[in-house]
């Protein structure tokens, strides 16, 4: 290997190495938040295409949706369920969001946390922005997910992209950590991101969990 090639080779692998992002379709990859060099952490996952359909019959039939709630472990099913009713995907929701506020609980130790499961049909903040919390999970169930830049693809001063194809997208199904500025020691480095643009007609189901 020539000299070059070698350079080129070590940026690379410095440039792979410097991306705040840990990224993989195993649960445990969620823990990787506590690691300084990563203000992101994506379990990759997918939801099955019956509950898909199950969700998007939902959306469909209602005018609105937001379930905001201090939920626990223990509760977070009934509360989900009790408001969903008898929607066919009322289990899957339920339990799935239990699991999730179970495993952020865990993650952070704490008893209970704050809850928003939203029917959106626009973006809820379309303009890139961070988080003035220490951490917040976010996943969409339908429609197009958060979208995210890497530290070296924004400008700090004005928290916009340096280029069209510095905007990386999470995917519906997706769970994520964002490190926001109230993380010690993360202040001056907190994930930049927006919600994505909403075509006509969409509807987009979205999870947040905040620490209480």
């Amino acid at each position: 290997m020539g000299v070059n090639q070698s350079i080129d080779k070590d940026l690379i692998e410095t440039r792979a190495a410097a991306l705040p992002i840990a990224a993989s379709d195993k649960a445990s990859v969620l823990s990787d938040i506590y690691k300084p060099e990563h203000n992101i952490v994506i379990w990759q996952r997918e939801i099955p295409a019956e509950v898909n359909s199950q969700i998007q019959a939902m959306l469909s039939s209602q005018e609105q949706l937001a379930i905001v709630s201090i939920v626990t472990p223990d509760d977070a099913a009934k509360v989900i369920s009790n408001k969903l009713g008898d929607h066919v995907c009322s289990d899957f929701l339920a339990h799935d969001v239990a699991l999730i506020v179970d495993m952020f609980c865990c993650l952070f130790d704490v008893r209970e946390v704050g809850l928003r499961l939203t029917m959106l049909d626009k973006p809820m903040c379309p303009n890139f922005h961070v988080d003035q919390v220490p951490c917040r999970l976010v996943s969409t169930y339908l429609g197009q997910a958060t979208q995210w830049l890497a530290s070296d693809d924004v400008e700090r001063s004005t928290l916009a992209e340096k280029h069209d194809a510095a905007i990386r997208s999470m995917s519906a199904g997706d769970i994520a950590l964002l490190k926001g500025g109230g993380w010690e020691g993360n202040e001056d480095n907190a994930i930049v991101h927006r919600s994505p643009e909403v075509k006509r007609h969409e509807r987009r189901l979205l999870l947040t969990l905040d620490m209480v």
